[in-house]
Parts: structure tokens; sequence; C-alpha cells
């Protein structure tokens, strides 16, 4: 389990725990404002946020298989729900609310 995902265990600020609420994992550039949508690598949509599906433009280095290897420090995951992007941070208060 990544540090994110045991840092929001249990608030909602996880895709297995905001699904049902219609949120989507996704990725913001908090430099362009350009937000990705949570990609597997042939381009169909993930159901948890997977890095190897972002486009090259967000990508600093892969690994030798393909994987990403590191992504741009301006790049923040959350969520995608009705058009609008929410942080971890947000996606939980909003489950807390709901």
């Amino acid at each position: 389990m990544s540090e994110e995902n045991r840092r929001f265990q249990g608030t909602g600020g996880r895709s297995q725990e905001n699904r049902s609420l219609g949120f989507r994992p996704a990725f913001f550039d908090g430099i362009t404002g350009i937000i990705y949508a949570s990609r597997f690598s042939n381009g169909m949509d993930a159901p948890f946020h997977l890095l190897d599906g972002l486009p090259d433009e967000v990508v600093m280095r892969r690994h030798a298989s393909g994987q990403v290897a590191e992504v741009k420090t301006s790049l923040v995951s959350g969520f995608l729900r009705d058009g609008l992007f929410y942080t971890r941070e947000q996606a939980a208060a909003f489950v807390a609310g709901a």
C-alpha cells in the first residue's frame, strides 16, 4: 500500500472508499492546470491511481520496461467528479459530509 493510501485509509480519500459517490482517480498538474484521468498503459480507465497511463509530458523517467519511475513534482493525485478535480483531502471532506 502506498504512503498516500495509508494516510487516507478510512477517510474517503481513496478510490475504493469514494467510487460509489462518483469519484474517479485522476492527477492534476499544478503548473499547467491539466487534469489527467488515471489510465492503464493501454488507455483504458483505471479504477485506482496508476502512473503507467500518464502521458509523456508529465513523466520524467521510465524504467526499461516502460513503467513510470518518476513524474513531475507538480503532479497531485486526487479525483475527478462531475468535471471537477478534488484533492484526496477534498474528497475525504466530501465523503465525510455525504
